[in-house]
């Protein structure tokens, strides 16, 4: 998609977007286009009586004048409250109007639109960023589509006289870039995307200057993984773990770790899920996928901090050489676990990828993401991704990048009666909890467990945000790419 920012004269054909806020004011570019149409636009607007709501929009097709145009009123809602994730909504709402047509190009004009808390120039380039991201499709194995049914829109154009606006753009279009990496990821079928060619989709990212280390099964043998080599060994395919290193920042430094479940396929293992949807299991590896594409947008913007993110990429089959119920483990901290339900296998991968982590690097801050829980999804819905740590100021920082971002979270509690519920028998400690309740807070108390003293970690349970299931302004229905903002904003904003 060819997006281009220029102060040029409006067009006499195609889809033409004009936003406008409540408050009743025209801008420059409804009244010039308001002018050119005959007075088509007011007519329109009182006679539909739209009042520029934020989400609403009246279209005008074929107006005379510019008889060869679409003109899309976009309501933007207050011009107090309004900011930039409100300007991304705007970009995102005008273009699923334009994508329902057959428009080959947008133009966005913004000649006197404004807002007190938001720079001209982000706005712009806020509009169009949440426009490419509305545009996102993932259609390459469609092979036989109507002709209504492709996208005919090639090029979005945005009319504003801020200067500034292009330059503006280049750092969101590199986080873009970030979570298009993370939604093909979790679009992709298991068939396609295993562990091995997970790896693989990791390697491509030494092309922006990132160093990717892969290790094996036999390497993590070595290591004594046998919490995240007990998931895969039911697979046909090796399991991995991937390190992909960003070193934008001072020399030594310690860097801030993303860890990232990988389970490219779950079918629960011998705890065997139920046939209804388990073809959306393709996207259990949506933790890895996001902390992928935060590397991405950290190595595509030049991020000034030091950063390694780390996947466990792992298959979850029920072959005969498959983990039982049952069965006790050693992870490579030296603690014991007694696998009880082989579905909770995603935080046998973090156990041991965690540690790794901690191990290896020194890091002293680490956040994972996972979708670790559908006890998540039932607390939070699709709303919010859940937090969960004992670091105060860390919880404060992440809860502010999700704000600032819109990846959204929501911080649950961690207690020692959590802790306490995963007591085992026989083991240092069973990978579900003793009893009903709880679930995604027992799953932190198992992986806090790996967390090494003085070090600041968070868990983020993203199971209810990895996949979108109906379609928001900037996010279309299938992977949402959540988490690549709220990294890369997490680090802009306390690492650099």
């Amino acid at each position: 998609m060819q997006i281009t920012f220029s102060a040029a004269a409006l067009p006499k054909s195609g889809a033409i977007i004009v936003p406008l806020f409540d408050d009743g004011k025209k801008t420059e570019a409804f009244t010039g286009l308001d002018d050119k149409t005959e007075g088509a636009l007011s007519r329109a607007v009182k006679e539909s009586e739209f009042k520029a709501k934020k989400g609403k929009v009246l279209e005008i097709v074929s107006p005379s004048g510019i008889a060869n145009a679409r003109i899309i009123l976009i309501g933007a809602g207050a011009p107090k409250t309004f900011g930039p994730l409100d300007a991304e909504a705007v970009g995102g709402a005008g273009i699923m109007r334009v994508l329902a047509g057959r428009d080959k190009t947008a133009l966005f004009a913004l000649a006197g639109f404004s807002a007190a808390k938001i720079d001209a120039g982000e706005l712009a380039a806020r509009i169009a960023y949440g426009a490419r991201m509305r545009a996102y499709r993932f259609d390459k194995y469609r092979t036989k589509q109507e002709r209504d049914e492709k996208p005919a829109l090639t090029k979005i154009a945005v009319h504003t006289p801020a200067s500034s606006a292009k330059t503006a753009y280049g750092r969101h279009d590199k986080i873009g870039d970030g979570v298009f990496v993370t939604r093909d990821l979790v679009s992709e079928p298991a068939n396609v995307l295993y562990p091995d060619s997970f790896a693989k989709r990791c390697q491509k990212l030494s092309a922006l200057g990132v160093k990717v280390k892969v290790l094996g099964v036999t390497e993590m043998k070595k290591l004594g993984m046998g919490a995240l080599l007990g998931v895969g060994q039911g697979s046909a395919r090796p399991s991995k773990l991937v390190a992909m290193e960003w070193m934008g920042g001072k020399k030594g430094e310690a860097p801030v770790a993303f860890v990232g479940k990988g389970v490219t396929f779950d079918t629960g293992g011998i705890s065997l899920k139920p046939p209804k949807g388990m073809e959306d299991m393709k996207w259990d590896m949506g933790g890895a996928g996001a902390v992928t594409g935060a590397i991405a947008a950290l190595a595509g913007r030049k991020a000034k901090a030091n950063v390694v993110g780390i996947v466990g990429l792992v298959e979850n089959m029920p072959d005969g050489n498959a983990q039982r119920p049952g069965d006790v483990v050693t992870s490579m901290s030296g603690q014991t676990i007694e696998v009880l339900n082989t579905d909770a296998e995603g935080r046998l991968v973090l156990a041991d990828a965690l540690w790794w982590a901690q191990e290896t690097y020194k890091a002293k801050t680490v956040v994972d993401l996972a979708t670790l829980t559908g006890a998540i999804i039932i607390s939070l819905a699709h709303e919010f991704g859940g937090m969960f740590t004992k670091d105060d100021a860390l919880a404060k920082k992440l809860s502010a990048a999700g704000e600032a971002t819109g990846d959204l979270l929501w911080r649950m509690p961690l207690t020692k009666t959590h802790d306490e519920m995963i007591k085992s028998d026989i083991a240092d400690m069973q990978n579900i909890s003793s009893g009903p309740g709880g679930g995604s807070s027992t799953a932190a108390a198992f992986l806090a467990r790996f967390i090494k003293e003085g070090v600041s970690w968070a868990h983020l349970d993203i199971a209810g945000m990895a996949w979108n299931p109906k379609g928001k302004p900037t996010v279309p229905k299938g992977g949402s790419g959540y988490g690549v903002r709220l990294l890369d904003e997490f680090v802009r904003a306390n690492h650099e």
